[in-house]
């Protein structure tokens, strides 16, 4: 199935947006119909949903509000401390998009004799530095980098003793976080690296030589020349620790810049990611995508016959986006909160509109609680309580069916209580602002016999009983309401909730005709 570049999930709080991206990130990361992936059980599709976004990292998620920025989104400047100086120096820092862009669009490398595992994670080694610079050569000459520490016991932990914080770091970090596959440079100087190799062995304790025992065996692709990174590290200076991940350079970048001589070669990233932007309406969407609004459009991508790019304005450099990028967005047309959605924006996605579906309820098996011999058809109290929603202030406002999956493993009237009492009320509050005969009018209070069996109490207010004086020329209030507590707990106060189909009247827990 082919896949819009960019859609929207739009509808009601409680419609399943948020559900729907999942299936529809993996559907896409695989290559595979929507339909396929609904198909198989949800637990599987989460599972996958979590490995895609973070080991392989061609899922990643965000939400938006309305201090969000563009310095977050594409770029903007970030102190950081210089651990040689101890002086804060302000960087250009890649935001999420820009940086999840980056992902997209690095090359695969490939040698003959070593496999760089996928989402390679590049780290900076310090060898020998100006104290032992013989070890580095040994390190060139053996295919393995070297640590020392030693005095320090074999196997390290986050108990271990006798180490500091940043050594105990740095021990870890050679030990259990650098993992086969992983790519590794050799610091020349705080700006460039003369080696540029592959990890091939998990870390050993080697006493054959009197110091640096720790060592991991390293298939060196690239040795003996100076290589300037610090373009590709942000205009970072390299650290002296000794062990340490380069968490902004992409593998793919890295490895572009060995000779086209040595045992490297690059391929071109043709799998989907997928970038979801959760509640995207909060968003002010001009302050956020700035220039890029033009670049997500599919005819303007990396690749295609309209494709632009733009100079980015705080690191002047060149950026489009890649064509194998899929966004996806989630508007909750309730809300009211916020602005209305930015009008460019609007006109390059593709909106996927999600309804309360109380069929859903009745898949799922959550449409149903019965107490004490009354069994209430939450479904149809459902549709009940939204056809009145739609009425008295539109469908966009109505409640989703997923406020009520959770009956589907706790069916009773304790649960159906807390949903009410802690999502469909205080919903219906900000609804209808405060107006309970409306409020009254959705939970079908006002046709009910029994007081004990609503939700809202309407009592008439005598004004002379509360004020002093003559209260003719003031606007008094004619009713005052108190929600019900106990009315939660007691099933009939849901099954009279009343009905209309073809002109004829059903109880939501009987379903037996009224006329």
């Amino acid at each position: 199935m082919e896949f819009d570049k960019n859609l929207i999930l739009y509808g009601p709080p409680g419609t399943g947006k948020t559900y729907y991206t999942i299936l529809y990130a993996v559907a896409i990361c695989e290559e595979k119909n929507l339909d396929e992936i609904e198909a198989l059980p949800y637990e599987q599709v989460l599972k996958r949903y979590q490995e895609l976004k973070a080991k392989e990292k061609r899922i990643a998620f965000t939400t938006f509000h309305q201090s969000y920025g563009y310095e977050e989104f594409i770029e903007g400047i970030r102190p950081n401390l210089n651990h040689d100086s101890n002086d804060v120096e302000y960087t250009i820092k890649d935001g999420i998009f820009k940086a999840f862009c980056g992902r997209a669009e690095q090359k695969k490398a490939e040698t003959k004799k070593t496999k760089i595992r996928n989402e390679a994670r590049v780290w900076n080694v310090i060898l020998g530095g100006t104290e032992y610079p013989e070890l580095k050569k040994k390190c060139f000459e053996e295919g393995t980098i070297r640590i020392g520490w030693d005095g320090s016991p074999e196997i390290i932990t986050e108990d271990t003793g006798n180490l500091n914080d940043k050594e105990r770091r740095i021990l870890l970090n050679f030990h259990q976080e650098m993992e086969i596959g992983d790519i590794v440079v050799a610091r020349s100087t705080a700006s460039a690296v003369d080696g540029i190799g592959v990890i091939t062995s998990n870390a050993e304790f080697d006493t054959s030589i009197e110091r640096y025992p720790r060592k991991r065996m390293v298939n060196w692709i690239c040795k003996g020349k100076d290589i300037e990174i610090i373009d590709l590290n942000g205009g970072v200076r390299l650290d002296r620790k000794s062990v340490y991940e380069l968490v902004r350079i992409h593998v793919g970048d890295l490895l572009s810049k060995i000779p086209a001589d040595s045992d490297i070669e690059l391929k071109e990233e043709t799998r989907p990611y997928v970038f979801i932007m959760d509640e995207i309406n909060r968003g002010n969407i001009s302050k956020i995508f700035g220039e890029l609004i033009t670049l997500i459009e599919p005819v303007k991508r990396k690749g295609a016959k309209e494709a632009m790019e733009v100079i980015l304005p705080y690191s002047n450099k060149s950026f489009g986006v890649p064509n194998n990028v899929y966004l996806i967005g989630t508007m909750n047309t309730a809300d009211r909160s916020i602005s209305l959605m930015d009008t460019a924006l609007r006109r390059r996605f593709q909106f996927i509109e999600r309804m309360p579906d109380v069929t859903v309820l009745r898949k799922m098996g959550a449409d149903k609680i019965r107490v004490e011999g009354v069994e209430l058809d939450v479904a149809l109290m459902l549709e009940c309580m939204n056809k009145r929603i739609e009425f008295l202030f539109d469908r966009e406002h109505t409640f989703g069916h997923a406020f009520f999956l959770g009956l589907k493993d706790e069916p009773t009237i304790e649960n159906l209580a807390g949903i009410f009492k802690k999502s469909i009320i205080p919903l219906l509050q900000e609804y209808f602002y405060e107006d309970y005969s409306k409020i009254m009018l959705v939970l079908g209070d006002n046709g009910k016999t029994q007081d004990a069996h609503k939700f809202i109490l309407e009592t008439r207010t005598t004004a002379t009983t509360i004020f002093r004086g003559d209260t003719a020329d003031f606007d008094i209030p004619e009713y005052s309401y108190q929600i019900q507590d106990s009315a939660f707990f007691n099933i009939n106060s849901y099954s009279k909730l009343w009905v209309i189909r073809n002109w004829r009247m059903y109880d939501a827990g009987s379903r037996s005709t009224r006329i």
